[in-house]
């Protein structure tokens, strides 16, 4: 039996996903599980031994091509998925990418969500369509595709996988800083409007190298923008934080956060990942839904609530807020519930983590 599932979304959907592909593995032993996913989300899947193959859409680069280079590279990419001839295809994406993939591919069973936009929502290509809402985890709603296949959950864990040679480039840069016992802290996004004050952030991390005997590790990714925004965090600190941002995988990264004390940040992928990896998170979600996109317990699942104020889900602790509401100050884009997130209140749950 061959299974494809397709993901093109960002890198915290796609590892959200691992819980499904688990459970998959599980009831078809025997099966050839395939994953087709954005190039910039590949590394999540690499190493996962439920899997067969993964493959990636380099976004990036069709977008230079010409117009009847794209369509030439559309047609032979729906020409290729059609003759690896798979039983079943589960799309988890609303896009057109994935209904063409399905429509083309002649799985003999097909599941997905319905497009939400453009022609394709007026016609059903799909054995089944899945339940959407804002009401559920993003792991439960992919995990429910296992319902229509005659299935219940059985693995509650989100995975991702790193190499000894990840573990030897990690635990060098560690012992080069003289880090040991230290806390994680990723607080820049690829939406900068789910970040928190830069002000805030660096109180925060001056309370924790200040108070206790943990060290404070900051991450996050080479782009411009997020180097910008870990840099004037930095720059107000009285205790700067160890600054390893740009230097990992995320497959490091993992690894990197499977050590820590504890996570700190915001809805990102990173955020994710620290759970996946069973590390403590504390996350602020001003501009997203923890029902929905929480830190995930691999032990209970998610037992997160849309509301105002400090909640619990197993280990992690999420400070949430409902006003989702946009604005802008000079020329940065905010939300109006980070914004609401005060910094004593953060101090005060933190102090139980020293």
């Amino acid at each position: 039996m061959k299974i494809l599932i397709l993901k093109y979304r960002n890198i915290g959907d796609v590892l959200l996903s691992t819980a499904l592909v688990s459970n998959l593995k599980h009831n078809f032993p025997n099966a050839l599980i395939d994953f087709a996913v954005n190039k910039e989300t590949e590394d999540i899947l690499k190493h996962n031994p439920n899997l067969n193959k993964v493959y990636s859409y380099d976004r990036d680069k069709e977008s230079n091509y010409s117009l009847l280079k794209k369509i030439s590279y559309e047609i032979k990419n729906l020409l290729f998925f059609r003759r690896q001839k798979y039983d079943i295809l589960i799309n988890l994406t609303e896009g057109d990418r994935g209904v063409l993939i399905a429509l083309f591919s002649g799985a003999e069973k097909k599941f997905s969500f319905k497009p939400r936009k453009g022609l394709l929502k007026f016609f059903n290509f799909f054995d089944q369509y899945g339940y959407e809402s804002d009401y559920i985890h993003t792991v439960e709603r992919d995990l429910q595709f296992l319902n229509f296949l005659g299935y219940e959950k059985c693995i509650n864990k989100i995975d991702i996988f790193w190499t000894k040679e990840d573990e030897t480039v990690v635990d060098g840069i560690l012992k080069k800083n003289n880090l040991g016992n230290y806390v994680h802290i990723h607080p820049v996004s690829r939406w900068m409007y789910k970040c928190w004050e830069d002000d805030r952030m660096a109180k925060l991390v001056d309370f924790i190298s200040l108070n206790s005997d943990l060290k404070v590790v900051i991450t996050g990714s080479n782009s411009k923008k997020e180097i910008a925004h870990i840099d004037s965090i930095i720059s107000l600190c009285k205790a700067p934080p160890i600054n390893l941002s740009g230097l990992f995988t995320l497959n490091q990264l993992a690894y990197l956060s499977s050590k820590a004390r504890f996570f700190f940040g915001i809805d990102s992928a990173p955020m994710h990942i620290a759970a996946a990896v069973g590390t403590k998170v504390v996350a602020l979600f001003g501009s997203s839904s923890p029902e929905i996109w929480g830190p995930w317990d691999n032990n209970q699942g998610s037992t997160y609530q849309d509301i105002i104020g400090v909640q619990h889900n197993g280990q992690h602790k999420v400070f949430s807020h409902t006003d989702r509401s946009i604005f802008f100050d000079e020329n940065v884009k905010k939300g109006n519930g980070m914004v609401s997130i005060r910094i004593q209140d953060v101090i005060n749950e933190i102090k139980k983590y020293l």
